[in-house]
């Protein structure tokens, strides 16, 4: 058995409904099917994304990035499996 995680990000505009979005799910399932995937499932993929820890300044404070906190953020992704 393989498997294929792609990820799924719906585009919208401010008049789309969710209609919108089971449509854009739909694309991606059937384009997968005709290549021989078979859909599983959504996923939430929770992660950190690591910050910066910034760059000390020179002298007069020339050429200091300022640090970055890290965060979290999370991603969807589509489940495929082909036999």
């Amino acid at each position: 058995m393989k498997y294929k995680v792609i990820p799924f990000v719906a585009e919208l505009t401010e008049s789309d409904t969710t209609s919108a979005v089971a449509n854009q799910l739909d694309t991606l399932i059937n384009d997968m099917s005709s290549q021989g995937w078979d859909y599983i499932r959504l996923e939430n993929v929770d992660t950190v994304v690591k910050g910066n820890p910034g760059v000390a300044a020179g002298c007069f404070g020339a050429g200091a990035t300022p640090a970055t906190p890290d965060y979290s953020t999370s991603y969807m992704v589509a489940v495929f499996r082909k036999a």
